[in-house]
């Protein structure tokens, strides 16, 4: 089988490997690392359909990458990017969360408004918001 090689990212992150007659990659769907802000919000019913708690380890997404997402319809319930796993990191802390919700108020694309845990895991409330978080698809 032929090989095709794509560079993912100019930052030289991700270099795949596909069959030189597969379909196009989505570069949204490639391991790469995201910028912006993190936050924390009580969670309740999301935009998934999903309802959490303070103590699960969930986020929700910025509504630019939320609504955007390969095969987002008008029903936020079935959207693909429900239930996709992303690694977040701030300051050599990282912790692993499911996409349940979408964030109305996240102003940066590559925001993420996280569960009372799942911010713990990065910073201590008091901090409110954090800047430079990145994150990747786990």
């Amino acid at each position: 089988m032929k090989f095709a090689l794509a560079l993912a990212l100019i930052s030289g992150l991700a270099l795949v490997a596909v069959p030189s007659n597969a379909s196009p990659i989505n570069s949204t769907l490639i391991a790469r690392a995201n910028t912006g802000d993190g936050t924390f919000y009580a969670p309740g019913l999301g935009a998934c359909g999903v309802t959490n708690s303070a103590t699960d380890l969930i986020a929700a997404m910025a509504h630019a990458t939320f609504d955007s997402y390969p095969g987002a319809t008008g029903n936020p319930n079935t959207n693909p990017i429900c239930n996709k796993k992303v690694t977040a990191h701030y300051q050599g802390k990282s912790v692993t969360v499911t996409i349940t919700d979408r964030c109305a108020g996240c102003a940066g694309e590559f925001d993420l408004d996280f569960s009372p845990a799942a911010f713990d895991n990065l910073a201590d409330e008091s901090v409110g918001r954090i800047q430079g978080m990145t994150w990747d698809y786990a």
